[in-house]
């Protein structure tokens, strides 16, 4: 009985403890150790071997994954062992920090607000926070779309993809993905400094969000249908323009989102000052407004629910199985 309440119960908590309280920003944070351990390895590494770029991206990347994921396993594993009750608190904890649903809402939601009180400066610094493309010279319109597209992408990202692997192998697969997924975030970039050196990263993480991002998909249709959103236009859009990205995997949520919206999004855009040319996702039926952003919320949340119903049916039925 009790190792059936350890396979679903931290899930549930980390998901539930997410909805209520989201990220607690005052508090030491696992992912953002997580990003300060990847930046002293990049500065140590370029250093150690500066002609050798891309070894040394590989074996930052090694030594992050080994790290934050033998720890949290170890962790787990003096916690199950002291007592099952510890075990499931810590996992519950761990879960929680890895799961960003509340985070990408409540910033996103400011940009929203922002918009709705028309201004724009306020609205350009708010976006600037969750896009990594250059916000200065956005329109209230181009605002909107970009953080519609920041929702609908990490929707996977930072929210099924997650509980993809905590379903597979619980907390410490968990971060697992989140740390490959932060090196992505932060080396993946397709220009002089990190084409080499952050290489590895990027092919691994495309690599991991694969299955996740495309079962997303699946079960973001869903979700529209069942939000009275247009479903079957997010299918059509999604089987049409879900490869309109250099990723494999960032269309194939942003399809559903644009289609179900009934909006177009992607194009081209401006990074560190150039312009990055990229294919559009979905058809221009009306512009962007800005309840399209709370809208691409709802569809995040009901996606992350059905998400969370599949990984804890998977868990129990696993654990039954074993027991």
């Amino acid at each position: 009985m009790y190792k059936i309440l350890a396979a679903f119960l931290p899930l549930l908590a980390g998901f539930l403890l997410d909805c209520l309280i989201g990220d607690p920003y005052s508090l030491p944070h696992p992912i953002r150790l997580i990003g300060r351990t990847i930046s002293s390895l990049e500065r140590l590494l370029r250093k150690a071997l500066p002609n050798y770029e891309y070894a040394a991206g590989v074996i930052l990347s090694c030594t992050v994954l080994i790290i934050f994921t033998a720890v949290p396993a170890l962790i787990l594993l003096l916690c199950y062992r002291l007592n099952i009750w510890a075990g499931i608190a810590a996992e519950s904890v761990m879960c929680f920090y890895l799961l960003a649903a509340r985070c990408l809402r409540d910033e996103s939601m400011k940009v929203y607000r922002a918009l709705c009180s028309e201004n724009i400066e306020q609205s350009r610094h708010a976006v600037s926070m969750i896009v990594g493309r250059d916000t200065k010279n956005l329109t209230a319109e181009g605002i909107a779309k970009a953080a519609v597209e920041t929702v609908a992408e990490n929707t996977s990202d930072g929210v099924t993809a997650p509980m993809f692997y905590i379903m597979l192998g619980g907390a410490s697969a968990g971060f697992f993905y989140k740390a490959a997924n932060t090196m992505d975030s932060m080396l993946g970039y397709k220009n002089e400094k990190y084409i080499r050196f952050g290489r590895f990263s990027a092919r691994l993480d495309d690599l991991l969000n694969f299955i996740p991002s495309r079962i997303t998909a699946l079960l973001m249709i869903v979700s529209a249908y069942i939000l009275g959103m247009n479903g079957r236009r997010a299918c059509s859009i999604w089987r049409r323009d879900r490869l309109n990205h250099a990723s494999p995997n960032s269309a194939q949520t942003e399809a559903v989102c644009a289609g179900a919206l009934g909006v177009m999004l992607a194009g081209d855009a401006y990074y560190f000052g150039k312009l990055v040319k990229k294919k559009t996702i979905g058809d221009d039926l009306r512009p962007i407004r800005p309840e399209d952003i709370p809208a691409a919320n709802r569809l995040m949340y009901c996606t992350a629910a059905l998400m969370l119903v599949v990984a804890l049916s998977f868990r129990i039925m696993l654990f039954g199985v074993l027991l």
